[in-house]
C-alpha cells in the first residue's frame, strides 16, 4: 500500500483527493499492518413510536447480526444478536432495487430484519427502505497503528418502516441514520459514540453524528452535524459518560434514557462489551444552535477484536 496515501491522511469527503488505498467499494485486504479488517453497516430509525436498529457485523471471517426494536407507547424492547458461520445472510440483509444483496449499497435499497422474539418465539419482520437520498460524509483516518479506517455515514435521511412483532404492527416514516464503516482498528478500540435526529427551535431538521475514541481527528474526522441535510463538521467533544456530550464552545447534549441494550461477551480471540442506550435528547449544538426535540442513541464500546 502506498505509504504516500498513508500520510496524506486524515481524509474527509466526498471530493477530490480520495486516498488512493483499498476502500469500498473495492475490497480490503483481510489483514494489515497487524490487525484483522473489521467492517459494519448500521442503519436505525427514530419516531414518536418506534426506535429501532438493524446491523451486519464482520470481524474477518466471524460474523453477526443484530436488531432492536423498541415501542415507545408499551415502553418494550426486543432485540437478538445472531452469531454468523462465514457466508451466512442472518436475520439483518440490505437488498438493492434489483433485488441482490449489498454490503454497501448505492442507490435505493431496502434493510431487512427477519427473527424471532428471543422470550416467546413470535415472528420479527421489519423493512426499513430508503426514501431520500441524504447528504453523506465520508472519511478515512489513520488508526495510529500504520492502518486506516474507512468510514461514510448519513443522518436525518427519510425513511419508511413496516415493523411486526407479533401480532402488533407499526408503519411510519421517520428520519433516520446510516453508518458504514471498514478498516483496520486497533487491537483494543474503545470509543463512545451518539447519533440523533430531531427539530431546533428555529424550525429546521438536525441530525448529527459524534464520535470520541475512533475517526476523531481535530479536523477531517468522522463528527457531523446536518442542519436541514447540510452537514458541517464540529470540533473534537467529550462524552460525559452516557448522560451527555459536551463541545468546545459550552454547547451540550444532555440524553435521557429509555431503553438499553447491552451486552458482554469473551470468545478468546474476540472480546467486546458495550451499553446502547435509546433515548432522547435536549440542550444545544454548536454555535447557538438550540434543541427544541431530539431522538436518538448513545453508545460506550469496549472491544479487544
Amino acid at each position: 500500500m502506498s505509504a504516500e496515501a498513508l500520510r496524506s491522511l486524515p481524509w474527509r469527503g466526498p471530493g477530490e483527493g480520495r486516498p488512493a488505498l483499498p476502500l469500498p467499494p473495492g475490497k480490503l485486504p483481510l489483514r494489515y499492518a497487524g490487525t484483522t479488517r473489521k467492517r459494519w453497516r448500521y442503519v436505525a430509525v427514530f419516531a414518536d413510536e418506534v426506535m429501532l436498529c438493524a446491523a451486519r457485523v464482520q470481524v474477518g471471517p466471524l460474523g453477526q447480526t443484530f436488531w432492536a426494536v423498541f415501542d415507545r407507547e408499551r415502553g418494550e424492547l426486543v432485540e437478538r444478536t445472531v452469531t454468523l458461520l462465514p457466508g451466512a445472510r442472518g436475520e439483518v440483509w440490505t437488498e438493492t432495487d434489483a433485488g441482490a444483496v449489498r454490503w454497501a449499497p448505492d442507490g435505493g435499497c431496502t434493510t431487512r430484519i427477519e427473527g424471532r422474539e428471543p422470550k416467546t418465539g413470535e415472528p420479527v419482520r421489519a423493512f426499513l427502505r430508503f426514501t431520500g437520498a441524504g447528504r453523506w460524509v465520508e472519511s478515512v483516518c489513520p488508526n495510529g497503528a500504520d492502518g486506516y479506517v474507512w468510514t461514510r455515514k448519513r443522518a436525518g435521511v427519510p425513511i419508511a418502516y413496516d415493523v411486526r412483532v407479533g401480532g402488533r404492527r407499526l408503519r411510519g416514516a421517520a428520519p433516520g441514520i446510516e453508518d458504514e464503516s471498514a478498516g483496520y482498528h486497533p487491537r483494543r478500540t474503545v470509543w463512545s459514540w451518539s447519533a440523533g435526529v430531531g427539530e431546533l427551535a428555529d424550525g429546521r431538521g438536525v441530525a448529527w453524528n459524534l464520535v470520541e475514541g475512533v475517526n476523531d481527528p481535530e479536523r477531517n474526522s468522522e463528527r457531523a452535524i446536518w442542519v436541514d441535510g447540510e452537514p458541517t463538521e464540529p470540533g473534537p467533544v467529550r462524552f460525559e459518560g452516557l448522560d451527555a456530550v459536551a463541545f468546545a464552545d459550552g454547547a451540550r447534549l444532555e440524553f435521557s434514557a429509555e431503553a438499553e441494550r447491552a451486552k458482554a461477551e469473551n470468545r478468546v480471540i474476540v472480546r467486546y462489551s458495550y451499553r446502547q442506550p435509546f433515548g432522547a435528547f435536549r440542550g444545544t449544538l454548536p454555535g447557538g444552535l438550540e434543541l427544541a426535540r431530539g431522538l436518538g442513541v448513545m453508545e460506550r464500546h469496549d472491544a479487544t477484536w
